[in-house]
This record gives structure tokens, C-alpha cells and sequence, in this order.
């Protein structure tokens, strides 16, 4: 584990290297001892309906993960796999960014849980979730 948790520079590049998350298209906007704020630029391609235009939830469920994932890798100095995933959906996602905003619950020397919520461009929660991740050291 680092000295000190990463910068928003640091976890940006991180988190930049992944082709998916790459195509999500998140920016890191904050860190601090409260967790971890990203966003994801939205994308057409997400529309699951095109008469209603509201996000797939598999999308969701996606930027949830990263951003419980990435709450653990900026204290722990990567990201670790997931284990497990639960996600709640309160609304529609409509076109437009979503934030989310990620903390981590309990980091342990070889399983963590971390959690995330999810808001649209209106500050409306959209969908929120909880992981557990294996931070085991690496073999």
C-alpha cells in the first residue's frame, strides 16, 4: 500500500490506462478522506431504449463498479478485482454525464468493500451499489 493516498493526477492516470474505462470516459474531479468523485462523459451508445433514451443499466452498473473499485485504489495504489456487486437502481438515466460519488467501507489486508452512488446532471440519484474487492497482495 502507499504512504499516502493518490493525487487526483495520479489516480486519473490510473484509471485512464483501461480501455473500457477509456470509453466511459471518466475525470477524476476530487479525492479527499471522504472517498473518491468521478465522472462519466455520456455517450449515445449507452441508450438501451432509443423511444425512452434512458441509459442501460448494465452501464451503470459498470461506472458503480469503477468508482467503488477506484475509491480502493486510491488509498491502496492500484485497482483490485472485483468479488462481488450489488447495485440499486432508483430512476431512469437520462442523456447526460453521471457523477459518482465512491467511499471505501472497510479496507482489509485481503478482502475490502467499498461503495458508490450514482448521480445524473440534475444531482438526482440514479442508481447506487456496494462491492467487495480482493486486496490480497499479489503472488
Amino acid at each position: 500500500m502507499p504512504e499516502q493516498p493518490l493525487s487526483v493526477e495520479q489516480l486519473q492516470q490510473l484509471i485512464s490506462r483501461g480501455p473500457f474505462n477509456r470509453w466511459l470516459n471518466f475525470t477524476v474531479l476530487k479525492i479527499d478522506a471522504g472517498g473518491i468523485e468521478v465522472r462519466a462523459a455520456w455517450r449515445e451508445d449507452w441508450v438501451v431504449n432509443p423511444d425512452r433514451r434512458y441509459t442501460h443499466g448494465g452501464i451503470l452498473a459498470a461506472i458503480v463498479d469503477v468508482a467503488a473499485d477506484y475509491a480502493i485504489a486510491a488509498q491502496y495504489g492500484r485497482p483490485v478485482p472485483t468479488i462481488d456487486l450489488r447495485v440499486d437502481y432508483h430512476r431512469a438515466a437520462m442523456p447526460g454525464d453521471l457523477t459518482a460519488k465512491a467511499r471505501v467501507v472497510r479496507m482489509g489486508s485481503q478482502y475490502s468493500t467499498a461503495e458508490a452512488s450514482l448521480y445524473d446532471k440534475e444531482g438526482e440519484l440514479v442508481a447506487s451499489g456496494r462491492g467487495t474487492y480482493l486486496t490480497a497482495p499479489s503472488k
